[in-house]
């Protein structure tokens, strides 16, 4: 049974209403391994890099300013599938859209505020660990 990583942020509104042990209660009861975590707080030259794939959007300002608002949590995961099955698990981007039981639905407020971050490739999931986390930082058996 292969498994896999992904990268996953509880980002600053869900961290404000303390949402923490809930969305990890919930990450793990999903079947993931938390084999790294950590809270911090973005620099704004961090969020620009970090979202650099959208800085041409017209919410990436925007984007940048509320991830650095306050800490985020995060968090490198380990499951087999492990990059589809958080998107499911997360659900839609907009809560409204996000299926019964998803973190989004349960703790989003919104499409700008929704609560964690998921990545959506294992490209990526591997690019935003390393931005996170150095390789001693990582805990796997």
């Amino acid at each position: 049974m292969a498994t896999n990583r992904t990268f996953t942020m509880l980002k600053p509104d869900a961290v404000e209403k303390n949402y923490i042990g809930p969305i990890l209660e919930k990450i793990t009861a999903a079947g993931f391994k938390i084999i790294a975590m950590k809270m911090t707080r973005l620099t704004e030259a961090g969020a620009k890099q970090f979202y650099e794939i959208h800085k041409d959007r017209p919410f990436y300002n925007d984007l940048v300013k509320f991830m650095t608002r306050g800490p985020i949590v995060a968090a490198i995961l380990e499951k087999e599938n492990a990059v589809a099955d958080f998107r499911v698990l997360i659900g839609a981007t907009n809560p409204n859209d996000a299926a019964e039981g998803t973190i989004r639905k349960l703790y989003a407020e919104s499409v700008s505020f929704n609560a964690i971050h998921g990545s959506d490739s294992d490209e990526n999931a591997a690019i935003e660990s390393a931005f996170h986390f150095s390789g001693r930082e990582i805990f796997s058996n």
